[in-house]
């Protein structure tokens, strides 16, 4: 009886209250007025997100009946058999808004990179907590990590699936980090990033920010061979991101950067998802205008409301306290895996649930930055309230593997 007492239901309070949330969003998407602007199959996408979380409900309970060993035994396999997927992905998967990244299985469309995800986490903890702590000088065990997270994002390239491959990349500094890199390689692994996005804003906004994270890393590093490689590698990004702007982008990719800058150059074009998906955010006020009441909504001025700019449809319906709501369950369950990761004893459990954590956390970042203008358009789905079968299932099941360690973490333990 007290075994049982030792499952982390505030966790699987936070799944719920945010699939509830999801689903009453999809609802408002994609039933009432807004739904005689919609194709018939987008209208059954309440139904078919309920059918989801039911089996993924299904999905969560049998984990738990699991050894918590099996996952770290099945991690390389669970990882090349991925790999074999999204190959197979190239040829045969079926073209859906210009990604190529869906493969048909009977009548199940599978996103493979959502399972890829789940498979790079679980090979790389596995590797990595067999390894000893990371160093400049241990090039071997930073190459096969990063061999392993390469591997999936050149193939979601290939399948046009940049969203997915951006998590991937900003996943791969926090687990090297979390396995005992510096402080000052993290930061320069994370400095491109950091560059290019104040240098799409204007390019001496990106000097100044190559300056400040070079001066950030010789204090931490106290290596000026270090500073050293942090300042060009931070000319070569302004220089780098200046030519893409303006030599190698395609003009609609252009423009959607264009757009992130100053949405009213191009307000009928690229500048229109931004535009009306603030405009629903601010619209909503306090308390919303009321469930199936959103303009934006209703008159379908949002683009994608089901999935990628749903946080728009909570926000304009259920306002401030909605929107507020929805960021505190994931704060709150960002913080949970964080802490079970800290108080378990097993160095893959640890790597494991911290990046699972950090993976919510980037796909909430990159999703609010998206519908609130703070970064450009890029189009993912908010984890457990998007309408998605194989995102919902792949999260969930990542959440089902955290709850499974944190309840078998006196049993699954390094020195048993």
């Amino acid at each position: 009886m007290l075994r049982k007492l030792e499952i982390s239901w505030s966790v699987i309070f936070i799944w719920a209250s945010l699939a509830t949330i999801g689903l009453i969003a999809i609802y408002s998407a994609t039933q009432g007025p807004v739904a005689e602007f919609l194709p018939s199959y987008i209208q059954q996408n309440f139904w078919r997100q309920t059918i989801w979380i039911s089996l993924s409900l299904i999905l969560l309970i049998a984990v738990q009946f699991t050894s918590p060993r099996t996952f770290q035994g099945a991690a390389y396999p669970f990882y090349i058999l991925c790999i074999i997927l999204m190959i197979l992905t190239l040829f045969f998967g079926v073209e859906v808004s210009g990604s190529k990244s869906w493969l048909r299985i009977g009548s199940f469309n599978m996103q493979v990179g959502e399972l890829m995800k789940l498979a790079t986490i679980l090979a790389v903890a596995n590797y990595l907590s067999n390894q000893r702590d990371l160093s400049t000088e241990n090039i071997k065990t930073a190459l096969t990590t990063l061999g392993f997270f390469m591997l999936p994002v050149i193939l979601l390239i290939l399948q046009n699936e940049t969203g997915t491959a951006i998590i991937f990349l900003g996943l791969l500094p926090v687990i090297l980090f979390l396995s005992g890199l510096s402080y000052g390689i993290s930061l320069l692994m994370i400095s491109p990033a950091i560059v290019a996005y104040f240098t799409v804003i204007d390019w001496y906004l990106g000097i100044i920010a190559a300056v400040i994270v070079t001066i950030v890393i010789f204090f931490l590093q106290k290596r000026t061979w270090l500073s050293f490689t942090s300042l060009i590698l931070g000319a070569l990004v302004v220089i780098g991101t200046e030519v893409a702007l303006n030599e190698i982008l395609q003009p609609h990719q252009r423009s959607r950067v264009e757009a992130f800058v100053n949405p009213s150059v191009d307000p009928q074009g690229a500048g229109w998802n931004v535009i009306q998906a603030t405009t629903a955010i601010g619209s909503g006020g306090l308390y919303g205008k009321g469930f199936m009441e959103g303009t934006q909504t209703q008159l379908r001025f949002l683009p994608e409301q089901w999935t990628d700019f749903i946080f728009c449809v909570i926000s304009e319906e259920f306002g401030f306290v909605g929107s507020s709501t929805v960021l505190i369950l994931f704060l709150l369950l960002i913080l949970k895996l964080l802490q079970m990761a800290i108080t378990h004893k097993h160095p893959f459990a640890q790597l494991l649930l911290a990046s699972i954590a950090f993976t919510y956390f980037l796909h909430l970042i990159i999703n609010i930055g998206s519908t609130t203008s703070l970064i450009p358009v890029i189009g993912l789905p908010l984890p457990f309230v998007s309408y998605g079968g194989s995102a919902f299932l792949t999260n969930t099941l990542m959440l089902a593997i955290c709850i499974n360690m944190d309840f078998y973490k006196r049993s699954f333990s390094i020195y048993r």
